[in-house]
């Protein structure tokens, strides 16, 4: 006949393993879907996404097409273009929406800078108006 004690002792035993084998379990199953949700089994290293947001006329005229892939590829990111008109742009920008914006209405861009909303202004484009007339 078996000591009840030892009885005992056993059977409570393995519910200790059984019950370490569920938290362990469990804890790997929570591991497993951070990593996943983080994107750490991904095949390929995610890039960086930068958003900017231009005007709509920017845009329409082509030159963000010739622009972005090179700087995309020499930058390791992608962009992340919004097109909207200039106050619209700005607004994405007060509110931390967008990391560059791209607009040209020189007074409303200096505002933006005044209150404290860039970091750094630099001028891309202008325009010339040529007048042609015959003589």
């Amino acid at each position: 006949m078996k000591d009840p004690l030892m009885v005992r002792f056993s059977t409570r035993r393995k519910s200790l393993n059984r019950k370490q084998g569920n938290m362990i379990f469990r804890l790997t199953l929570i591991l497993l879907s951070i990593f996943f949700i983080c994107g750490f089994f991904s095949p390929v290293a995610a890039s960086e996404r930068l958003r900017l947001a231009t005007t709509t006329s920017t845009e329409a005229s082509g030159l963000l097409t010739v622009l972005l892939p090179p700087f995309e590829q020499a930058n390791d990111c992608k962009v992340d273009v919004i097109a909207v008109g200039t106050g619209k742009a700005l607004k994405l920008g007060e509110s931390g929406d967008v990391d560059v914006v791209l607009v040209h209405a020189r007074s409303l861009e200096d505002k933006f800078m005044a209150n404290g909303y860039g970091s750094e202004r630099r001028d891309v484009m202008y325009n010339d108006f040529v007048l042609l007339a015959f003589v």
